[in-house]
């Protein structure tokens, strides 16, 4: 009888540990960011000190500095490694339509730019000493941000125009040392008080260089190193750099939250917490709606409308952030109106997500009534 071999059990191959622990991460990312929030609010110490952290002081135009902190840089990183994963392949095609860029990165600024005084009319009533101007500041240090890399993972999501999502953040990117400014100058005739104040000076120097140095400089070398890099060694240190960057949002989101939930535990204020909230969903939503309704006034087809509403309702956070924490530490109230902003935007990107496959879906069925011979109105179909 011929000898037969044992069949070995093959045994599955398992991805090495860093790709593992970032899958993991990302997976359990909403419970890793609540578990931030629940740290800053109870051990606030370290935080506030990483905050105050002071790398190094960077000249400006004008014999001026701005200082360059450990959040700034934990940002910059967070950017770097988002550009070092962007697929600007398709970006050329945009020159051929650059009508649904146009407008998608014009309403991600002007958005903000028509709501805030409104809200600011609407805050203006309430029984607040000023205004309710430190919420103002909030809502406006958010809607001056560029929009959010994340939206290029909802857009994908959605099923929307990849490409128009990652030239809409590139080209909010490279126009903030501009739209910054600008939002933060507008935001300073609406408030009152210091924070009228610190809005004029941030509008005037800060906010530009801040632009400058800690949103398109990363942006910028991210791409520079995606381009250059060859594509073996690029993608095998991608899950090194996106488990380095986890890390970094989860201290970043600490930090930031340690200014605001610091001492909320022991000296709650409710109110004031509540508003924080119902401003910034009201910001939120109006953003996702007026994109989308922007988008089908200019006729775009489905894919192009998702990119465009999510692109509109989703702002860097991140960047408002810490804006505010370097440049307005003695105002922790600031910060409520970011951080609620930064929770509610991925609930209205996954609602927008949900509503627009509902009508994706009940499109697709329409053709199917016409073929069954039934007209879809009064008129036959000769």
């Amino acid at each position: 009888m011929p000898l037969v071999s044992p069949v070995r059990p093959t045994r599955a191959v398992r991805p090495p540990m860093v790709p593992r622990v970032l899958s993991l991460l990302q997976r359990r990312l909403t419970w890793v960011t609540v578990a931030a929030y629940a740290a800053a609010a109870l051990l606030p110490g370290a935080g506030l000190a990483l905050r105050r952290l002071q790398v190094a002081a960077v000249p400006l135009p004008g014999g001026t500095r701005t200082q360059l902190t450990l959040p700034s840089l934990l940002l910059g990183y967070l950017l770097f490694t988002a550009a070092l994963r962007v697929p600007a392949g398709g970006l050329p095609r945009l020159a051929r339509r650059p009508l649904s860029l146009l407008v998608g990165t014009a309403a991600n600024t002007l958005i903000p730019l028509v709501l805030l005084p409104c809200l600011a009319v609407v805050l203006g009533r309430l029984p607040d000493a000023d205004g309710c101007s430190g919420l103002i500041t909030g809502l406006a240090l958010v809607g001056a941000m560029p929009v959010a890399a994340g939206a290029t993972v909802w857009g994908g999501r959605a099923g929307g125009n990849h490409s128009l999502v990652v030239g809409i953040v590139l080209a909010s990117t490279m126009l903030s040392p501009l739209t910054i400014p600008l939002m933060l100058s507008v935001a300073s005739t609406v408030t009152r008080g210091h924070y009228a104040h610190d809005l004029s000076r941030m509008a005037a120097t800060d906010g530009g260089a801040f632009a400058v140095i800690s949103v398109i400089v990363p942006c910028v070398a991210g791409l520079a190193v995606q381009r250059l890099t060859p594509r073996p060694v690029l993608e095998r240190h991608l899950p090194w750099s996106g488990l380095l960057g986890v890390v970094a949002a989860m201290l970043l989101t600490y930090s930031n939250a340690c200014g605001a939930l610091g001492g909320f535990l022991f000296h709650p204020r409710p109110a004031l917490l509540v508003a924080a909230v119902v401003v910034a969903g009201a910001l939120c939503a109006a953003s996702f709606a007026i994109g989308w309704c922007l988008a089908r006034g200019v006729r775009a087809d489905r894919a192009d409308t998702v990119a465009i509403t999510l692109s509109c309702g989703m702002n860097n956070s991140s960047a408002g952030a810490v804006l505010a924490a370097t440049h307005l530490p003695s105002s922790p109230q600031v910060l409520l109106p970011v951080l609620a902003y930064s929770l509610l935007q991925k609930c209205g990107a996954g609602l927008a997500d949900s509503m627009l496959r509902r009508r994706a879906r009940t499109g697709a069925r329409e053709p199917d009534t016409v073929q069954t011979g039934e007209p879809r109105s009064g008129r036959s179909g000769g």
